[in-house]
């Protein structure tokens, strides 16, 4: 009798379960209500992924064979004790129609020796000398002139062109490791706010995060097509300055600066470059700017104006903020000395400047910066 209770029961709980599945309404199953899945990927078969072609290698390839090594060995300071010797390097240039051929280097790694006691040293070992050296300090260049003119030749960018963020090369001489080629981007462009000496007057440098060390000065820094857009010269030295190793801050001469140079110092042995007798303020900082009544931290401040000059004559004074010069905005002392170095001697220059919290505008006659004359 408990059996057929338990059966009976098990039945009611069935029928009861089923009439109420029954009486449910439709409900329409899920996978209707989504799209139809995509078909299975194509099996595809395993193999190594296709690199792509070195970014630096042509590069490199063709720079190359024109970098050079540079020794110089130049008497003691007033001709006492022992030479000194100095190490760099270089690059084979040739500029415009000229036939010969020159090694393009740093003033202060050849400057004061005399062309037969100079070595340069080509890619493929041979050892040559300048019949001639080319010095410019102002802009701490040199070309070295040398007899063979079917030496390889590097091809020379456009430094004007060159963008903060991209790629560069830096060939030379580190630490006496010729052959030398290290990579990195332009970190900066127009640098004029590093000290190199009393004797280097223009200041347009490239900076860049390319290694260079001891030695390194006077080689060139190529772009990724392989052209020159410059001459390794300088590093910050941090707490270094004895022995300055690389800190990622490397300055480089733009080539376009190198050209300009090298064409006159080849037609005219010396560079002419304009002068206004003045005397430019390096400390133009935030504060000042202010308390000037200036909004922007632009121009170029006057220290002092040199008597009987052209800007003396042109009605500047000491505490002049100089922001514009012919229509261009200046950034800062070392653009503006770089601006007018580049004006022909007896042309006319228009300066815009802040004086006293009031705008003014004066016209000056450049004259031949003096320091040039040989």
């Amino acid at each position: 009798m408990l059996r057929l209770r338990l059966i009976s029961a098990l039945l009611a709980g069935f029928v009861g379960g089923a009439a109420a599945v029954w009486f449910l309404p439709a409900v329409e199953p899920a996978s209707a209500r989504q799209p139809a899945l995509p078909p299975p990927p194509p099996v595809i078969e395993d193999k190594p992924p296709v690199l792509p072609a070195d970014r630096f290698e042509p590069a490199v390839a063709r720079v190359m064979p024109s970098v050079v090594a540079v020794e110089a060995v130049k008497p003691s300071p007033g001709g006492k004790g022992k030479p000194n010797e100095e190490s760099g390097s270089g690059v084979l240039i040739r500029l415009d129609n000229y036939k010969a051929t020159f090694a393009v280097t740093n003033n202060h790694v050849v400057g004061g020796a005399k062309p037969a006691d100079i070595y340069v040293t080509l890619a493929d070992g041979r050892i040559l000398q300048p019949d001639r050296v080319f010095p410019d300090p102002e802009s701490d260049i040199a070309l070295l002139r040398l007899a063979d003119e079917t030496l390889p030749v590097a091809t020379l960018g456009d430094s004007d062109k060159v963008k903060q963020g991209q790629w560069v090369l830096a060939f030379g001489s580190p630490l006496g490791f010729s052959q030398t080629v290290t990579h990195g981007i332009i970190s900066a462009r127009d640098r004029g706010q590093i000290s190199l000496g009393n004797t280097i007057r223009i200041k347009e440098f490239l900076q860049s995060d390319a290694a260079i060390n001891p030695g390194s000065s006077g080689g060139p820094l190529a772009n990724s097509a392989g052209e020159i857009i410059g001459i390794n010269t300088a590093i910050a030295a941090g707490n270094q300055a004895t022995e300055p190793q690389f800190t990622g801050i490397a300055f480089s001469i733009p080539i376009n600066l190198v050209k300009r140079v090298g064409r006159q110092l080849i037609e005219k042995g010396s560079v002419s470059r304009g002068y206004l007798g003045m005397q430019m303020n390096a400390n133009l900082d935030a504060r000042t700017a202010l308390r000037l009544g200036l909004t922007k931290l632009r121009g170029a401040m006057v220290e002092s104006v040199h008597p009987g000059g052209p800007a003396a004559r042109g009605g500047l004074q000491a505490g002049d903020v100089i922001q514009k010069l012919d229509g261009l905005d200046i950034r800062d002392e070392n653009h503006f000395i770089n601006l007018v170095g580049v004006l022909p001697e007896g042309s006319s220059a228009r300066l815009q400047l802040w004086r006293n919290k009031q705008a003014y505008t004066v016209d000056v006659t450049v004259g031949d910066w003096p320091g040039g004359r040989k």
